[in-house]
């Protein structure tokens, strides 16, 4: 029993360091695909160590302790080393040139509802089903992809601007931290089925309806306040950075 306390107690470190390494592999390797295989592999088995002891709150909880370190880790590696970097994270670089062109001259998707929000609706549809088929995994790739050339666009932004530390703070927009919470949640709830299958526990996803309403909420939240505060939240970004 004390063991598995302490096993249990020691796991958010151990997935904080854990992902940590799996991009001091990636730099090494320098394979743009397997970056998310690895982010993934880092913290999958201990997401499925809660879900068998029917935990979905440690779960859920261990999964966002990933995704905050993955934010961390490509933040800090794009800001360090901007170039070199470029082609590491899927997508990285297009979406640097995307929100780099949003904050300086206010066009682009980010702040138009007509195109943000389909592209939304198909990014939360597509992770919803890759987390029911996949047991989570491909879903856990997607969310570290996504992540991934965010953090990208957040450290090569601190790289060029006036106040890094500042800018970056507030590139990571609040909307976006409340989209990858929702996203967390709803992998974590939606990978149970499948893996209670594999795994051979108990699990059902009417129990989730609790967590499933939480998710879809964030989700909701993550397009009304994109939309009421994107073109305001540009300039105080644009300010930060010494535009």
């Amino acid at each position: 029993m004390y063991s598995v306390a302490v096993n249990v107690a020691a796991a958010p470190l151990a997935i904080i360091a854990a992902t940590a390494l799996s991009y001091g592999i990636a730099l090494v390797i320098g394979v743009p695909w397997l970056v998310p295989l690895l982010n993934v592999a880092a913290a999958f088995p201990f997401m499925v160590a809660s879900l068998r002891r029917g935990d979905v709150a440690d779960a859920i909880t261990r999964m966002l302790i990933w995704a905050a370190t993955m934010g961390l880790c490509a933040t800090a590696i794009a800001y360090k080393y901007p170039t070199a970097t470029a082609s590491l994270f899927l997508h990285g670089d297009a979406y640097r040139r995307e929100m780099f062109d949003f904050i300086i001259t206010g066009r682009g998707a980010e702040g138009d509802v007509r195109q943000f929000l389909p592209q939304h609706l198909g990014h939360a549809l597509l992770f919803a089903a890759l987390a029911l088929a996949t047991a989570g995994t491909l879903a856990m790739a997607l969310g570290a992809i996504l992540i991934n050339y965010m953090g990208y666009y957040v450290g090569s932004l601190g790289a060029v601007s006036a106040h890094p530390a500042r800018v970056m703070a507030l590139a990571w927009a609040p909307w976006a931290l409340i989209r990858i919470a929702s996203f967390v949640i709803l992998g974590v709830v939606l990978a149970g089925p499948l893996l209670g299958r594999l795994f051979r526990f108990e699990y059902r996803l009417r129990d989730q309806r609790r967590w499933l309403a939480i998710a879809g909420a964030g989700l909701l939240a993550d397009v009304l306040l994109k939309f009421a505060l994107a073109s305001w939240w540009r300039g105080l970004i644009r300010q930060a950075a010494g535009w």
